[in-house]
């Protein structure tokens, strides 16, 4: 590359490495370091010391598995109820605009706004759910974000409520390029509705379905404010997602080479699941 062609690319490079490279490779480096809050000696060099601790925190470990309950249990019911809009949006409906338009208003607003309003919906008291319960006959409710075997699915609903229109808009792009001549042409040679989305919608979807589950899975493993806002990671730790952990470890407890390591260990780890899903895919489509 000449370097007309740098100076054309610095400005949208610039803020890469300002605003992400850098705060990585300096969030890598104090992973090494004893940093803490308050603390008056200069900080110091202390290897793999963070990461030996780490691999005996079972509190870590723990969220580690909640964390993956909770990014496979967003992830998963998000594609698939996100297909089923797709698909539906994308027949020529009767104020199919409108249908479209409000399909996409969850994901316009704040993640803190999202939160507030469903502790209104789950609220013991008052709350529309526990109220429509009780309208039922079906009981008198519950406390959803305060019960021990509640509180993570009444959060994972939340989550897959919140993020299903990105993934619904994707979707539907992918669907809107795929030429209806195909489907006419199966239509006349006696296929059927799922024979046609499994010979012709779903082929041209896939690349997409692919590339959007690793995102969302990448998004839904490092939520916050959405749990945060929601339950503070608990009741008893029982929603307390890895971010919220390492959180709490360097604002509250001020470990800052401590967070830093933990955060090094979920990048680590997360990487190595999604290659070993995305190989697979790939493999399985190379296969057929």
């Amino acid at each position: 590359m000449d370097h007309g062609a740098w100076f054309l690319v610095l400005p949208a490079l610039l803020p890469i490495l300002v605003l992400s490279v850098g705060p990585l490779l300096y969030g890598i480096s104090l992973a090494f370091t004893d940093s803490q809050s308050g603390r008056t000696e200069p900080t110091e060099w202390i290897g793999l010391l963070n990461f030996r601790d780490l691999l005996h925190d079972t509190l870590f470990w723990d969220s580690f598995r909640i964390g993956l309950l909770w990014a496979v249990g967003v992830t998963v019911p998000q594609f698939l109820l996100a297909l089923g809009l797709a698909l539906l949006l994308n027949q020529n409906l009767r104020f199919r605009w409108l249908a479209r338009s409000l399909a996409i208003i969850p994901w316009a607003m704040p993640e803190v706004v999202v939160g507030i309003m469903w502790r209104l919906v789950y609220n013991p008291d008052a709350g529309i759910l526990n109220e429509t319960i009780r309208d039922l006959g079906l009981g008198d409710g519950r406390d959803w974000l305060t019960g021990i075997g509640s509180a993570l699915p009444a959060v994972i609903v939340v989550g897959v409520w919140a993020g299903m229109p990105q993934t619904t808009v994707a979707l539907l792009a992918g669907l809107q390029n795929v030429p209806r001549e195909l489907h006419e042409a199966a239509e006349m040679d006696g296929a059927g509705a799922w024979r046609r989305f499994r010979t012709v919608t779903w082929p041209a979807l896939k690349p997409i379905a692919l590339a959007i589950t690793a995102l969302n899975f990448i998004w839904n493993f490092n939520s916050f404010a959405l749990v945060y806002v929601l339950t503070n990671g608990g009741p008893g730790g029982r929603t307390r997602l890895p971010m919220l952990f390492a959180y709490e470890e360097a604002f509250r407890y001020g470990q800052f080479g401590y967070a830093a390591a933990m955060g090094c260990v979920m990048v680590a780890l997360i990487s190595v699941l999604l290659a070993v899903y995305l190989v697979g895919r790939l493999r399985g489509g190379d296969e057929r």
